[in-house]
């Protein structure tokens, strides 16, 4: 049994269950292996830091802002690769341009985001573009509104 110290929607419950369950490595017989999620590391030590408790999240960016930091890091975690992350709302994985080309981007409380950008190498495409399915680690740059 598993015990969420947060509440969630009940999409999020069922990721953050899932990346439970492949992080302990449980299987039901049936998978031949089981996946790991997304491996997510942090650009420096302060954000590091901020995003891993409940009580800095709290802290750092209110009630509200921690529930859908906690969930957006559950969906990021839980996700075989990056194209296994949702691009529709309410999580919404998009790829930025201009200063920011090759970062990816997820919503959160509007207008902030959580900002990130695969590890090196990074895997591409025939096109130049990068292969999310092929993108298993990444490294958050900034909780920030870049509007």
């Amino acid at each position: 049994m598993v015990a969420v110290g947060w509440q969630l929607g009940s999409f999020a419950l069922q990721v953050v269950a899932i990346s439970l369950w492949q992080g302990y490595g449980y299987a039901s017989g049936n998978e031949t292996a089981v996946e790991r999620g997304v491996e997510v590391g942090f650009k420096k030590r302060k954000l590091a830091e901020a995003l891993g408790s409940d009580e800095e999240m709290l802290k750092k960016y209110g009630r509200r802002m921690a529930e859908v930091l906690r969930n957006r890091l559950a969906v990021l975690k839980a996700a075989a690769n990056l194209a296994a992350v949702p691009t529709d709302r309410p999580v919404r994985r998009h790829l930025l341009k201009a200063n920011r080309a090759g970062q990816f981007a997820v919503d959160l409380v509007h207008p902030r985001r959580l900002v990130f950008r695969p590890n090196a190498p990074v895997p591409r495409l025939q096109d130049g573009g990068i292969d999310t399915e092929r993108v298993t680690a990444i490294t958050i740059i900034d909780v920030v509104d870049y509007h």
